[in-house]
């Protein structure tokens, strides 16, 4: 190991996350290296909406912008996968590749990777016109016919919610009984002028490369051109368990328990982005490297004059 491969920081993960730690701690004239699978959640989206002065940016657009503006302060990034770490004073993240870098603070930006119900059809047109988050894509497809896949008795709230979007739109049960339902979410189904369709979803109709329908096992069709689902979200998080962080449960997933800086309770390692929640969007994620990154140099100011201050 040389001084070369030591660094004051190591983030671990290249999204909006990782990258706005990465500039800030660029900016502050702190060593930091980016590793980066190349797996951003929204890879599948053609454009991102929501993040003001971005609206409507591809998402390889911008993490492309970002990527140059920290390579301007100096942050180095390297295409790979960390797939171990320890700490042994400084922490020690094992990549993929076989390279093994230090670090004297971790940032985890890992994100999250987003499970997909198992109907044909829906993992091909994700993020076109299979989609999950109205307000990510709701106003790109408002009043078209929308269908919403139910996964649990929970997806009542997301045919509730994409209903601001359209007033055509069919609530399909799938694999969850009508029973399932309560009496509550039957009447503001129905106050919502939300269709409630009983039956297993068999597979997708497509047209012209487009999302023409829904087909249930007994073979009716019902015309849709916009199907929202709920994936399982599946945090990438196995570095953090690794190095023991506390973790609390949800229902949409582990996370690691964090300060409102993103501090976990493992001193020196910060999470950010997906990798602290499922809701995270990503101005969300950048907000929250941000915070991480300050917070950093703040740590290692201290630490430092400590530690000068001990010598004396």
């Amino acid at each position: 190991m040389t001084e070369n491969e030591r660094y004051d920081v190591v983030i671990v993960g290249g999204g909006a996350a990782g990258l706005s730690a990465a500039l800030i701690l660029g900016r502050a004239r702190r060593r930091a290296l980016v590793v980066d699978a190349g797996e951003p959640r929204n890879a599948p989206s053609a454009h991102m909406q929501g993040y003001l002065s971005r609206d409507g940016m591809p998402p390889a657009e911008f993490l492309a912008a970002g990527r140059e503006e920290i390579a301007r302060y100096g942050v180095e990034l390297v295409r790979d996968r960390a797939v171990d770490v320890a700490r042994d004073g400084d922490f020690a993240v094992a990549l993929a590749g076989g390279r093994t870098v230090r670090a004297r603070r971790l940032v985890v930006a890992t994100g999250l990777r987003d499970e997909l119900p198992d109907v044909p059809g829906v993992a091909e047109r994700f993020g076109r016109d299979v989609l999950h988050c109205p307000f990510c894509h709701g106003w790109e497809v408002r009043d078209e016919p929308f269908g919403v896949l139910a996964s649990s008795p929970a997806s009542v709230h997301q045919a509730l919610m994409v209903s601001q979007w359209s007033a055509d739109v069919m609530f399909f049960l799938h694999t969850v009984a009508e029973e399932e339902l309560s009496d509550l979410d039957l009447r503001r189904l129905a106050a919502a002028g939300v269709k409630v369709v009983p039956g297993e979803v068999a597979g997708l109709v497509v047209g012209d490369d487009r999302l023409t329908g829904v087909r249930l096992a007994d073979g009716t069709v019902h015309g849709r051109s916009v199907l929202y689902v709920g994936p399982r979200p599946v945090p990438q998080t196995g570095l953090l368990e690794k190095l023991g962080a506390e973790m609390h449960e949800t229902p949409f997933g582990t996370y690691p328990v964090v300060d409102p800086t993103g501090l976990t309770s493992v001193p020196g390692v910060w999470a950010a982005g997906n990798a602290v929640g499922f809701a995270e969007q990503v101005v969300h994620a950048a907000s929250g490297g941000y915070r991480a990154a300050t917070a950093i140099v703040g740590d290692l100011l201290t630490t430092d004059l400590d530690a000068a201050l001990g010598e004396v």
